[in-house]
């Protein structure tokens, strides 16, 4: 066993050979896989879509519940969560098994310091490293435009935007994109409709909740419904849905750099 102390400051002993991992982050899940770690991931949640071997993997818990019963049928060598809304799901599995807690990422270098993290803990340090270096390189090649307004909206089961605390604010000032709430010093908050209509946007991004179906007139509802069609985002043609059903600036896992980066730099 190798003693490590993870982003919570709880000691945690990690197996220097890992055999059986379960994952419940969606982040997390899809690092493992590209660390070689994938015949080996034995609990994944059902938000862990990256890659599409991942969704064939044991369902195990959700983002704030898990069984333990279930977790000691599986007889994993460790566990890998994320700070924040899981540390109550992680105290109560940490008396049972290894579980290793990563902090969420506040900025797009934090993505990517999550692979090496990753790496380090499950010794795969040479593999993150390489992994790290490619992100990297791949941002290199990026064209960053002009820079302009945005408001950028996910449904998490609710409307919510993101302040200057969020990787999400980080990554669109990365592509030149300002953010109308960037100077919030939150992670996350629900949005003020009236504020968006002042701040007046040049462009508007919207993240439909992960799974749903995307009606046709999804867009022309909601701007109706929030009487925005004066703004210039909408009048503009500039209102944007994210690709895909699956959760796609809410994931914080390499495709955010790989997948996320590229679409913006496609925006004009």
């Amino acid at each position: 066993m190798v003693k490590l102390i993870d982003d919570r400051d709880k000691e945690v002993s990690v197996p220097e050979e890992i055999k059986r991992i379960i994952s419940l982050s969606p982040a997390i899940t899809e690092i493992l896989f590209e660390l070689g770690f994938g015949s080996k991931v034995v609990g994944v949640t059902p938000f862990c879509v990256r890659p599409a071997e991942a969704m064939k993997k044991k369902k195990v818990a959700s983002y704030g519940y898990a069984s333990t019963e279930q977790f000691q049928k599986l007889k994993p060598d460790l566990i890998l969560t994320v700070t924040g809304y899981q540390n109550a799901v992680a105290d109560q599995l940490a008396s049972h098994f290894s579980t290793f807690s990563f902090g969420l990422p506040s900025s797009l270098s934090g993505v990517i310091d999550l692979v090496t993290k990753v790496a380090v803990v499950t010794g795969q340090e040479e593999k993150g490293r390489d992994i790290e270096r490619q992100l990297w390189e791949s941002m290199k090649r990026l064209r960053v435009g002009r820079k302009k307004d945005v408001y950028f909206e996910c449904d998490l089961g609710g409307s919510v935007t993101f302040g200057s605390l969020s990787y999400i604010t980080d990554v669109l000032g990365f592509m030149n994109f300002r953010s109308i709430y960037s100077g919030v010093p939150k992670e996350w908050l629900p949005p003020d409709f009236d504020l968006v209509k002042k701040e007046d946007p040049d462009y508007i991004i919207l993240e439909p909740k992960m799974f749903s179906k995307r009606a046709e007139d999804l867009v022309e509802r909601l701007i109706a419904n929030r009487g925005w069609q004066n703004l210039s985002a909408y009048q503009n043609k500039r209102v944007y849905l994210t690709p895909g059903m699956y959760d796609f600036f809410a994931h914080h896992g390499p495709s955010l750099i790989r997948e996320v980066l590229p679409w913006l730099e496609q925006i004009e």
